[in-house]
């Protein structure tokens, strides 16, 4: 039993270190080179890492407390909507983390088929095929199985290798000035720094991540993972330590501002050992992608249509649908998509925190995950739904910029206020500790 659906019992948990080496994963995604190259060259380096430093503060210590909170109840991200937005709610949450996980899945194993077309030729869409179907192995098994173990192996690789790309790239072009890019002579509605905050807001699907495995955790491990594993530690490598390599090495090597960019720039300063790194690090990201797609697909097909299917089933599917996506002009309509979903994420973030802050003296139990036990559609949801509506409409208007662009911030407080209201009149819903939440499948099903 995968226990995507339950409450996750503690002999079920797993060791401090093999949870960090499934979770650092994350760790070695291209994106983060990316989205620390675009934020410079809208902005300059400057605000770029004063709004890097602010988000890595942030990211800690939000996720510090959903980390301690997933560890000490065992939930999943389904499980812990349900007291908050009922049946129906929890399933759109588990849909939404789906989607935007396949999203990943699509950008990171592109990457991964245009560096294998650069270097062997042959049809994009048939090197597409085998990036769906080569990772297959390594993910159809359980987290147990697979992520700590191959994560583990392929860390190392990938740390070595943007650290021998920046010593290749010094060696390359001694004492040459690098043109750094400079902050624009006419500044946006937000000061620079907020403009790369918000940047970074836009990813906040991280604190999603975060909770579903910070429940595999022991609950001795808390202080260990809410600071190492998903905190501050993590975000200053994720962050920091890919980005400001990221913006080195296109400047350095001249290469354009996008993920592309970033990849010529690796391939040009350690030829096929940079096609190594970057295959090796699009495949620890992806295998967390898949993990995380997988088990939310099957918890939304549970809660909606009832069908319970193995995991490797949904670990098939969510390739299919990624190789359909690649066949797509995925850019054309995906990152409007994505931006739409980052306000529903962003607005989740908001409501999770205010009700862990607000139960955190509250020891009486978990929230209730029983099924004939909540209503389809709880206040919660309302909330989550309007304050996510407000902010795709903020997004989206042309009028005001400073109010689209502060959209992601907007939402968030619009979310946690609206939800501190509605929690005070209704309560969600809490399960007793001396229930049995693990006996009853057809219960928690």
């Amino acid at each position: 039993m995968s226990y995507s659906d339950y409450v996750l019992p503690a002999t079920q948990r797993v060791g401090r270190w093999s949870l960090a080496m499934a979770w650092w994963a994350l760790f070695s995604a291209m994106f983060w080179l990316y989205i620390a190259v675009a934020s410079a060259n809208l902005v300059g380096v400057t605000d770029t890492i004063i709004g890097m430093a602010l988000s890595i503060a942030v990211y800690g210590i939000i996720n510090a407390v959903l980390s301690k909170y997933g560890a000490r109840t065992g939930l999943t991200v389904e499980l812990f909507s349900r007291s908050l937005f009922g049946i129906v709610g929890s399933a759109l949450a588990t849909l939404i983390f789906a989607a935007t996980a396949i999203y990943y899945i699509v950008f990171e194993g592109s990457i991964i088929a245009v560096a294998f077309q650069q270097f062997f030729g042959g049809d994009i869409n048939l090197w597409y095929l085998a990036v769906v179907v080569y990772i297959l192995p390594l993910v159809i098994g359980g987290i147990h199985n697979w992520l700590d173990r191959l994560n583990g192996y392929l860390l190392p690789i990938y740390f070595l290798g943007l650290i021998a790309a920046v010593i290749v790239t010094i060696v390359a072009h001694p004492g040459a000035q690098v043109e750094w890019p400079a902050a624009p002579a006419e500044s946006g509605p937000v000061p620079g720094w907020l403009t790369t905050f918000l940047v970074y807001m836009g990813v906040y699907i991280m604190m999603m991540y975060t909770f579903d495995y910070a429940r595999l955790g022991k609950k001795k491990d808390e202080k260990f993972h809410a600071h190492v594993s998903f905190g501050w530690v993590f975000y200053i490598f994720t962050f920091a330590f890919n980005g400001l390599i990221g913006i080195y090495l296109t400047a350095a090597w001249g290469t354009e501002g996008t993920e592309t960019g970033v990849v010529n720039a690796i391939i040009q300063a350690l030829g096929v050992v940079g096609l190594l790194v970057i295959v090796v690090s699009q495949t620890r990201i992806n295998t967390a992608s898949y993990y995380l797609s997988s088990t939310n697909l099957d918890a939304f097909a549970t809660r909606i249509f009832r069908l319970a299917l193995p995991r490797w089933v949904w670990v098939i599917v969510t390739s299919a649908i990624a190789y359909l996506v690649m066949l797509t002009n995925v850019l054309s309509w995906i990152l409007v998509a994505l931006a739409w979903q980052g306000v529903f994420v962003t607005a989740w973030v908001a409501i999770a925190l205010v009700y862990i802050l607000r139960s955190k003296r509250d020891t009486s139990g978990l929230p209730e995950v029983r099924r004939d036990h909540l209503s389809a559609i709880a206040p919660g949801a309302l909330v989550w739904l309007v304050s996510s509506a407000i902010g795709i409409w903020l997004t989206e208007q042309e009028a005001i910029p400073v109010l689209a662009q502060l959209a992601p911030i907007i939402t968030f407080v619009l979310a946690g206020g609206g939800f501190w209201i509605t929690s005070t009149v209704w309560p969600p819903r809490v399960l007793s500790v001396t229930e049995d939440v693990h006996v009853d499948e057809q219960a928690m099903a």
